[in-house]
């Protein structure tokens, strides 16, 4: 009989089941990550405010009493760039434009102004005391307005690629009468809403 050698036992692999997701620690995120998102975050809404400040729509205040009853000192509107750009500009409408070079009416300039158009490339304007003429008629103004209109139009024809324009306060701006028609390429955009104040909110 021979001695047989004692059975040494199996080798099992450890083998420890998976904890429950509830139970794992959780990484704390560290501070680099924070900024790091962050600091996307705001990069994307600057260049994001930008792009539709720049292509889209723009607010401006307006700080003179030119264009009364409609808009008042103080009030703020919106400009919307994209109706001007791919639209069409119509008589009556509300345009937000730079200082013409030839603008030269006293006080402080400033970069922007804004002011209805009452004249289309190739009209002939004229005004009679306080009427203003279109092609020989009386030009209908379904907006508010204060009169006198003085000084007067003259006689004009407005040139390709410009616009005629005036303040509804007729007496009190300074507008295409002193400096001219407009060059299109100086238009910023079409005012369309007034913002500001809450009372006087609404289209243009």
């Amino acid at each position: 009989m021979t001695d047989e050698a004692p059975l040494e036992p199996a080798l099992v692999d450890a083998v420890t089941e998976d904890a429950p997701e509830a139970s794992r620690p959780r990484r704390r995120r560290s501070t680099r990550s924070w900024i790091i998102e962050w600091g996307a975050i705001i990069v994307v809404a600057v260049l994001v405010a930008f792009v539709v400040r720049t292509y889209i729509v723009q607010t401006f205040y307006i700080p003179s009493g030119s264009m009364e009853p409609t808009l008042q000192v103080g009030d703020r509107i919106l400009v919307s760039k994209l109706s001007t750009e791919f639209g069409s500009v119509h008589i009556g409408d509300i345009l937000v434009f730079k200082r013409p070079p030839k603008e030269n009416c006293g006080g402080a300039p400033v970069p922007f102004l804004v002011k209805r158009v009452i004249g289309l490339p190739g009209d002939h304007l004229t005004s009679k005391g306080n009427t203003i003429y279109v092609n020989g008629k009386v030009l209908d103004q379904t907006w508010s307005y204060y009169n006198p209109v003085s000084p007067a139009i003259g006689n004009v024809v407005v040139p390709k690629n410009t616009y005629f324009m005036m303040g509804d306060n007729h007496g009190d701006s300074c507008d295409s009468r002193y400096w001219g028609p407009l060059p299109a390429n100086l238009v910023v955009g079409k005012a369309v809403l007034r913002i500001w104040p809450l009372s006087r909110f609404g289209t243009l």
